[in-house]
């Protein structure tokens, strides 16, 4: 059997885009969840029902009906993080990005910053700091959802490391070398 080190090597010589030592999945035992537990089961069962109408609004292009369902549902349990999400990408495809940075933050100070919801809305809010410029905070809000055991953030982490990059650089040349120590010897 493997040790973690060797997993570690495994997972530097054939991904070398990882940084060294980070293996997916490997100390992500269970999914994430939300903690609903503490909310009245009536009204989470309405809120969640109205969050599924939301998204099916969304999806079929009517974001405005979508902003009032995702609402309704902040009305109802205004503590509960994954409809400030919802709202958050409603209002991203709209167009209001202050309005999305907002609700995105709030979601992640409801949530704890654990549980699916703060994954998906560090995320979210990455994704909208790295398309205003602001690469230091994508890449935190990026590290963080990545330490909650997304994969996408994780490689949008790597990708925002300069010495990361690099030194993952430096090692598929290493590795090419390996692999092929004919062809590297010709260049």
């Amino acid at each position: 059997m493997a040790s973690e080190h060797d997993r570690a090597v495994l997972q530097a010589i054939f991904n070398p885009t990882t940084p060294f030592g980070d293996i997916p999945g490997l100390n992500q035992e269970e999914e994430l969840i939300d903690y609903d537990s503490g909310f009245n089961t009536e009204l989470l069962k309405q809120v969640k029902e109205l969050e599924m109408r939301g998204v099916s609004a969304a999806e079929a292009g009517d974001l405005q009906t979508a902003l009032q369902l995702f609402s309704q549902a902040i009305q109802i349990l205004p503590q509960r993080a994954s409809a400030y999400n919802n709202r958050a990408q409603a209002l991203r495809l709209k167009g209001n990005t202050a309005g999305a940075l907002e609700d995105l933050n709030q979601a992640i100070s409801l949530s704890g910053s654990t549980g699916r919801a703060a994954c998906q809305a560090l995320v979210q809010r990455g994704l909208l700091c790295r398309l205003a410029g602001q690469d230091d905070e994508a890449r935190a809000d990026f590290e963080k959802a990545a330490a909650l055991g997304s994969e996408f953030a994780r490689q949008q982490a790597v990708l925002l490391n300069p010495y990361a990059a690099l030194c993952n650089k430096m090692l598929s040349k290493v590795i090419n070398k390996l692999r092929n120590p004919e062809v590297s010897d010709m260049q």
